[in-house]
């Protein structure tokens, strides 16, 4: 029997495609005009987004964006190209599997990276949202894009679409050895902290699993690594607005950490596969600044995954076994 041509697309959120204020307005509108990402009325939130955000808010990110853009530009968009490449190295004896990236706000997008596995008579796709933690803000939006594009195709092919990796074996154990090679090589720090994004908080009582997800993620990696419960947090990054969101936050606790004793804190973000504004210029410059002015000694960020070994050994894992 012949071997199925097989497509395999990795997705992640995505990048202004240059460091203006244009690009990074364009990038912006297409990411909060997404239903999935803002849950409120349409027509409220257009005249927000059109009034209030859209005309300030680009040229405060593109000076967020200026300190981690590099002369291969986004670290998000490289590094998960750089990803990819290794698990099509993973691939490349196999002239039946076409990898590709994709972003679901900016280039190369979703939909040209699907038609492309279309053209290639890709008769089985692969789906893997970059979100160890589903979310109905990031991997429902990828989902949606895919659905929207296939209701046009005359053929559909099979589809795999990988909805979490959170408690993954090798996902898990891949952040633990991350942790204790940063232990191992410059000691380990009075307490460590797992930052994930945040959400409103009204979206768990829709449903949404991702703040449970968040809680078992934090809960295996502190058993891989034998942490007492005294010695490790979970907290929740990026509050945006006024409503309430994930508790912990990130901030508040980070300004309270050293009157409570604790000077010396490593933190890392579990919820990320890829380096980003977020990680990088928040939890690593902004945060750091809020700790130390608080009265903390040390801190200490420990890097996602990004192009590790480690990282392409979790994504062909669950291609191959498409597990949870």
């Amino acid at each position: 029997m012949a071997q199925k041509k097989r497509g395999i697309l990795i997705v992640n959120l995505g990048s202004p495609k240059k460091l203006t204020v244009r690009s990074v307005r364009r990038f912006l509108r297409e990411f909060l005009s997404d239903p999935r990402v803002v849950n409120l009325p349409r027509s409220l939130w257009w005249v927000i987004l059109n009034f209030f955000i859209l005309p300030f808010r680009p040229r405060k990110s593109k000076a967020a964006y200026a300190e981690v853009w590099t002369e291969r530009g986004s670290p998000l968009t490289f590094l998960t190209q750089d990803l990819t490449d290794k698990v099509a190295a993973h691939y490349q004896d196999n002239p039946h599997t076409t990898v590709a990236m994709a972003m679901s706000y900016g280039a190369p997008s979703l939909i040209s990276q699907l038609r492309k596995l279309k053209k290639a008579q890709c008769e089985q796709i692969t789906i893997v949202p970059l979100y160890p933690q589903y979310s109905s803000t990031t991997t429902a939006s990828v989902f949606d894009a895919v659905a929207t594009e296939l209701m046009q195709w005359r053929y559909i092919p099979e589809l795999h679409f990988i909805s979490d990796y959170h408690q993954h074996t090798l996902y898990i154990g891949a952040i633990a050895d991350s942790i204790q090679k940063t232990w191992s090589e410059q000691g380990a720090g009075e307490l460590l902290l797992m930052s994930f994004h945040g959400l409103p908080d009204v979206l768990t009582k829709k449903g949404d699993p991702y703040y449970y997800q968040c809680l078992k993620t934090v809960e295996l990696i502190a058993k891989k690594l034998n942490l007492k419960d005294d010695k490790w947090r979970v907290v929740f990054q990026s509050r945006f607005g006024k409503a309430k969101w994930l508790q912990p936050y990130c901030i508040e606790t980070l300004m309270a950490l050293p009157e409570e004793g604790f000077k010396k804190i490593d933190i890392i973000c579990p919820g990320f596969a890829i380096d980003c504004l977020e990680t990088l210029e928040e939890i690593n410059m902004t945060n750091k600044e809020i700790f130390l002015e608080a009265g903390g000694e040390q801190y200490r960020y420990i890097p996602c995954l990004n192009d590790s070994g480690a990282n392409v050994q979790v994504l062909v894992d669950l291609i191959e076994n498409k597990a949870n």
